[in-house]
C-alpha cells in the first residue's frame, strides 16, 4: 500500500514558531543583543528627543538635588520616629547617629519648599500662551526633584522627568507630565537629554547624583563644549562647606575666573533673576 503523501512541507509549523521568523523590529531578545547596542542608544536619544518636540518643549532648565530631602512635615514626622527609636535603645550608636541625620534632614528640608517655589515661578511665567519655554526638568525622583515638579504641577504646567532604571526599583513623582515622563537605560543618554535645551541648572544639596552632574556641566562650561548655560548653586553656605572652591585655585588645578562658572542663590526669586538677566527674559 502506498505511504500517503502530505501536501505540507516538512516542518511547516516549527518554521512559523523560530525566532528566526520573528521580524526584527518585533524581537525583543534579538534587539538585546550586544551588536545591538548602537541601535537602542540611538533610539534611546531619538525617542524622548520627537516627544520633546511633539510637547513643543523650547528651552528647560535643569534642577538637581537629594532624593532624600522631604518636606518639612515628612521631615519632621521622621525625626520624630528616629527619636522614639533612640529613647528605646539610648545606648545604641547607631540609632543616636540615626537622630543626628535626621535633625541635619530637617535643616535642610526648606529647600524642598525652595524648589516647589521655583517650578511654581518659573513655570507661571514662562508658560503663558501654549508656549512651553524654561520647562522644569529634573531626575524624575522624589525629594528636591518632586518639589520642582510639584511646583509645576501647581500652576498646571508642563515639568519634564528623566529617570534612570536602576538595580533598586524606582518611580516617577507623580507631578511629572505624564507624557514628559521618561525612563533610560543609559545614564550617557539621559545626561545628554538634561542639558539639549537648557537654559540653565540650578543645584540643590545632594549627594553623589547631583554633585556628578554640577561637575560634569561645569566642565563642559570651562571647555566650551556648551556657552549660553548659566549655573545656579542653591544654599551657599551648603556648598561651600562641602566643596572648598579656593583650594582648587591656590593649587592651580582652576582659575580665579572659573569660580565665575556658577552663581549662589538662597530663594527661588533669587535664582530665577540671576536666569533671566543672563538669557535676557523680563522677570515680570
Amino acid at each position: 500500500m502506498d505511504e500517503e503523501i502530505s501536501d505540507h512541507p516538512p516542518h511547516h509549523d516549527s518554521s512559523v514558531h523560530s525566532s528566526s521568523y520573528i521580524p526584527a523590529e518585533k524581537d525583543i531578545e534579538f534587539l538585546q543583543r550586544d551588536e545591538l547596542r548602537p541601535i537602542r542608544i540611538g533610539l534611546e536619544l531619538l525617542k524622548p528627543e520627537l516627544i520633546q518636540k511633539e510637547e513643543h518643549i523650547k528651552s528647560t532648565i535643569v534642577v538637581f538635588g537629594s532624593a532624600r530631602l522631604r518636606e518639612p512635615v515628612v521631615a519632621k514626622q521622621a525625626l520624630h520616629i528616629a527619636e522614639e527609636e533612640a529613647a528605646q535603645a539610648p545606648d545604641d550608636r547607631i540609632r543616636q547617629q540615626q537622630v543626628a541625620i535626621a535633625k541635619r534632614r530637617l535643616e535642610l528640608a526648606k529647600y524642598y519648599d525652595v524648589a516647589r517655589e521655583f517650578g511654581r515661578l518659573v513655570s507661571s511665567i514662562c508658560q503663558i500662551g501654549g508656549h512651553c519655554h524654561y520647562v522644569i526638568v529634573t531626575g524624575g525622583g522624589p525629594g528636591i526633584m518632586e518639589g520642582a515638579n510639584r511646583g509645576a504641577a501647581d500652576v498646571k504646567a508642563k515639568s519634564i522627568g528623566l529617570n534612570i532604571a536602576l538595580p533598586h526599583e524606582q518611580h516617577p513623582n507623580p507631578y511629572i507630565t505624564p507624557r514628559l515622563s521618561f525612563q533610560f537605560h543609559y545614564f550617557a543618554i539621559r545626561k545628554m537629554h538634561f542639558l539639549i535645551r537648557a537654559k540653565a541648572l540650578v543645584a540643590f544639596p545632594g549627594g553623589f547624583g547631583t554633585v556628578d552632574e554640577l561637575f560634569e556641566t561645569l566642565t563642559l562650561l570651562q571647555t566650551r563644549k556648551i556657552k549660553s548655560l548659566i549655573v545656579v548653586l542653591i544654599g551657599r553656605d551648603f556648598w561651600e562647606r562641602l566643596i572648598n572652591w579656593q583650594l582648587l585655585v591656590e593649587y592651580g588645578l582652576i582659575t580665579q575666573a572659573d569660580l565665575d562658572l556658577f552663581h549662589y542663590a538662597e530663594t527661588a526669586q533669587e535664582a530665577w533673576d540671576l536666569i533671566a538677566r543672563h538669557n535676557g527674559v523680563p522677570t515680570a
